[in-house]
């Protein structure tokens, strides 16, 4: 999902964006109630793209799953499993506004990046996106078409489960005893339980928890010293084990043959991108990320709900989680044959909030009927380029122009914007000294695009660019082109809407099934402005036949590219191109002005919420604030951002919202 979004987070505007090649985690605490199957109260770290290259705003601890793959160059690297401290404390997280304010002026704005043009005529009007996160929640439609919700959480009778109690009855300091043992890490040849609540209920319960969560143990009772134990040993010896650890999941063997292998589940989360997620609930499951798969990532800074499916997994596990865990929710359970798939939703439904708006009630109403009836620019929202004074697209390019030595310096060079300390002192020893040693030595985060890139410098040295550069995880890579697409496509957009206007004229493209087309001459009436495409740049796609395609040829050879020679030496960097409509309507759109006087209110029921039987809030006539809740749903890749940006008609870079919301909080 291509989703992006403005947040005010205590004083500071953050921008998310759901349509990150590589899915955000930061490790954050977990509340852990007694009873819940864990080994860490900690979420998972593992390596990072900083957001100073992704996601603009005050950058958090961020991290990303291991891709694995490299360069053109085929740089094999091995994964570092080094421990490693972030050095962040929650108080260095924020900043005040007026230092952020002062650091974004350098950051971009839209005209930067070839956002100019507007479709509707209304007045604009300001308003808060994300003052809280809860004002944006987005729902998943999955691939028959219904908006995902979290309504039921009641786990499906399954007589091949085991009871309840089950999940609970060992303490930690058991199932870690039970886990080495299963694995052989020590030289106990059992574990023995003592019980004491001697009754063949609560005996029965032990077995069949040991039995349940551990795989390739058996169990017996005994009595010792006139107490009773229940002693857990290996039945088959490591020939066995090996059997079950060569398996996806260690619990494959025992599942029901009558039940589908996979596990769908609707996931509630508040605060959360999806990777951070899933790696929270792998880690209390103790099973690796890749047994889950989704349709796609959802924001962090919202609140979102979407279906996620596990191999293997019983739907009574999960909910046992819902004990365990903070800002999480887990239901809807049903055991199906097949995973997810990315890419097989159908879009995104968005319930925003914009908070403090000071348009009348009529400038209100023409800028949703705007957006219902025409819609708005499918432009690329202002995550997609970074928030520092180096663009992600200026890497992109210098990536397809082959000039290296500019690559490593726009990433590694200082750079005014919003950046944690320790990276700027990175910046300023490579500056400095150009030893990549020694900048390396400054980053107490090693596993950021910045780290990952001196790394391979100091493997590689400074005369193999392209093996450092293949050091950092592939898809992260593509994002810098992909950056540069977008910027292409935004600057020709804009310039195609002030040729033509908002009607198709001979020489656009059009889809047929997944195949481009000119409109001719005989053919407008055929079509309207929402079946318009324009291309992303490549060697695989056609371009309009009209005044557009020479804008394209002349946008390129400015930047020493050749618009008919898109393959790249390193095949990892050929682009091919895609289309993408010029102009987006959204679906299901409808809205409502309320007034309210606290600004720490809830203006709308969540799923939660209406699980837990709340009333929905009760709006007065009259208030201190007028907010604007607005419903709409969107097709996959797109930015939510540019439909709220065409009812405010305001700049929704960092740089501008924050200089608005900074006047606001004072």
């Amino acid at each position: 999902m291509e989703m992006t979004s403005v947040s005010l987070k205590r004083g500071c505007l953050v921008v998310e964006d759901n349509d990150s090649v590589t899915p955000h985690e930061e490790t954050k605490k977990q509340k852990v109630s007694e009873g819940c199957v864990t080994n860490s109260p900690d979420g998972v770290e593992s390596d990072s793209l900083h957001s100073s290259e992704t996601k603009p705003g005050p950058p958090e601890a961020e991290s990303t799953l291991k891709d694995g793959e490299n360069s053109g160059a085929q740089v094999q690297e091995e994964e570092e499993e080094e421990e490693e401290e972030d050095g962040l404390s929650e108080a260095g997280e924020e900043e005040e506004p007026e230092s952020f304010a002062d650091m974004m002026k350098h950051g971009l704005t839209e005209l930067d990046v070839g956002i100019t043009k507007f479709v509707s005529p209304h007045q604009g009007f300001s308003g808060i996106l994300k003052e809280r996160y809860s004002d944006f929640v987005v729902h998943e439609i999955g691939k028959d078409g219904r908006i995902s919700h979290l309504d039921d959480l009641s786990v499906p009778v399954d007589e091949e489960d085991p009871p309840e109690d089950a999940l609970t009855v060992l303490t930690a300091e058991d199932r870690q005893q039970l886990e080495e043992l299963q694995l052989f890490k020590n030289k106990e040849t059992s574990v023995a339980i003592e019980v004491i609540e001697d009754t063949k209920e609560k005996r029965t319960i032990i077995h069949q928890a040991i039995k349940s969560l551990f795989p390739g143990l058996e169990t017996k009772t005994e009595e010792r010293e006139g107490k009773r134990y229940i002693v857990a040993y290996h039945a088959a010896g490591k020939k066995a084990l090996a059997k079950v650890r060569a398996a996806a999941d260690p619990r494959k063997h025992s599942w029901p043959k009558s039940r589908g292998s996979y596990c769908h589940f609707v996931l509630y989360k508040e605060n959360k991108d999806t990777m951070d997620a899933i790696n929270v609930l792998s880690k209390y499951l103790r099973v690796k990320p890749n047994i889950f798969s989704y349709m796609g990532t959802k924001d962090k800074r919202a609140i979102t709900v979407q279906e996620i499916a596990v191999l293997k997994i019983s739907a009574q596990r999960l909910a046992h989680l819902n004990k365990c865990l903070m800002n999480f929710k887990l239901g809807n359970f049903s055991y199906q044959k097949t995973p997810l798939k990315l890419g097989e939703l159908q879009g995104n439904h968005f319930t925003v909030v914009l908070r403090n708006i000071t348009g009348t009630d009529e400038q209100v109403q023409q800028a949703m009927h705007s957006l219902q009836q025409t819609g708005f620019i499918n432009y690329y929202g202002m995550q997609r380029f970074g928030t520092t004074a180096v663009p992600t697209y200026q890497v992109g390019r210098a990536i397809l122009q082959n000039s290296w030595t500019e690559v490593m310096d726009l990433i590694l060079k200082p750079r005014s914007g919003a950046e944690k300390g320790y990276l700027v002192k990175c910046r300023e020893e490579w500056a400095k000294t150009k030893d990549p040693a020694s900048a390396l030595k400054k980053l107490p985060v090693k596993r950021c695009v910045e780290g990952q890139l001196l790394r391979g410098l100091s493997k590689y040295g400074l005369k193999n660019i392209v093996s450092a550069f293949g050091i950092i995880p592939r898809n992260n890579r593509l994002m810098y082109i992909h950056s540069y697409q977008s910027y292409v496509w935004n600057s020709m957009v804009s310039r195609r809407i002030e040729l033509y206007g908002l009607k198709p004229v001979p020489g656009d493209l059009v889809l047929k099934g997944a195949t481009a087309t000119y409109i001719e001459e005989d053919d407008i009436n055929n079509y309207s402005i929402h079946d318009v495409v324009m291309p992303l740049p490549g060697f695989d796609v056609i371009y309009p036949k009209h005044k557009i395609s020479e804008a394209y040829r002349e946008m390129l050879a400015a930047d020493n590219l050749d618009i008919d020679n898109m393959r790249h030496t390193i095949r990892d960097y050929s682009l091919s191109g895609a289309y993408r409509k010029i102009i987006i309507r959204p679906q299901s759109v409808s809205w409502e002005v309320v007034a309210y006087d606290d600004p720490k209110i809830p203006l709308f029921n969540t799923d939660v919420d209406n699980l837990e039987g709340k009333p929905p809030p009760v709006f007065a006539s009259e208030g201190r604030y007028r907010a604007l809740k607005m419903d709409f749903s969107l097709p996959p890749s797109t930015y939510a951002t540019m439909a709220i940006r065409e009812v405010l008609k305001m700049d929704t870079s960092i740089k501008n919202q924050t200089q608005l919301n900074t006047s606001w909080l004072r």
